[in-house]
């Protein structure tokens, strides 16, 4: 089992010169919404010894390179809206938000494609998507809150998940931060990528635990013309269920 370090003046020094001061919290009170996601049970909640807001990919790079010289343990978090604790520090250390990266790079209407970073919401990628006569087909439940990078560790469903697929289904490309600092591209603005092994993939569902994603590739769909919501009442189980793979 890995020992780490704790976080020491040195290291939180460092954190300020690749971030700015301002970007890195050491204040309890400040760190407070950093120790838990939406699980309220006190078991689950544990302070980190510092949060840390990098803007770029580069800057994550630089805190993940120092986290492992220093051999101090490091989560990356997005909105915290989790129900798992995947994003609470229980070893301390360093919580890396990624709540700075929230810009949508582009949209590509006429490929169907969408570049954004992690800390965009869903609900945000959606209406962008749809601005543009597109729909981003991902729709977690906790849309309006969750970030799209959250989405991404989690390989979230949701509401249009039995029509369009889970999350992985709508991401052509990542580009990510590796455990060891390297920044890497997988995928991208592709229709087709059967080059290889699909590394893509394997980050995609692993909660911060294979890298961080700094920019997300989306696949967009056309925008349906019509839309409508109905209630269906079923006599029983079996039939609801029945009906799923006709819709």
């Amino acid at each position: 089992m890995a020992r780490y370090n704790a976080v020491t003046p040195q290291v939180i020094d460092e954190l300020k010169k690749i971030v700015g001061e301002k970007y890195v919290y050491t204040d309890s009170d400040k760190l407070e919404p950093y120790s838990h996601d939406e699980v309220t049970d006190p078991h689950y909640v544990k302070l980190p010894e510092v949060v840390v807001l990098p803007a770029t990919a580069q800057e994550v790079a630089a805190v993940v390179k120092l986290a492992n010289r220093t051999l101090v343990p490091l989560v990356p978090r997005g909105a915290g809206t989790g129900l798992a604790c995947g994003a609470v520090p229980f070893k301390g250390g360093i919580v890396l938000s990624l709540e700075r990266m929230n810009k949508i790079l582009e949209i590509d209407e006429a490929n169907m494609f969408m570049v954004t970073e992690p800390g965009v919401t869903t609900e945000e990628v959606q209406k962008a998507a749809n601005a543009k006569g597109c729909l981003y087909a991902g729709d977690p439940c906790s849309g309006d809150s969750s970030f799209i990078g959250g989405n991404i560790a989690t390989n979230a469903g949701g509401n249009k998940a039995v029509k369009y697929g889970v999350t992985r289904n709508q991401v052509a490309g990542l580009e990510v931060v590796t455990p060891v600092g390297e920044i890497v591209t997988l995928g991208g603005k592709l229709k087709k990528d059967a080059t290889g092994y699909s590394l893509m993939n394997l980050i995609i569902g692993s909660e911060g635990t294979l890298g961080v994603v700094t920019k997300i590739y989306l696949k967009l769909v056309a925008l349906p013309k019509n839309t409508m919501n109905l209630l269906a009442i079923f006599p029983d189980l079996a039939s609801a269920i029945g009906l799923t793979p006709t819709l």
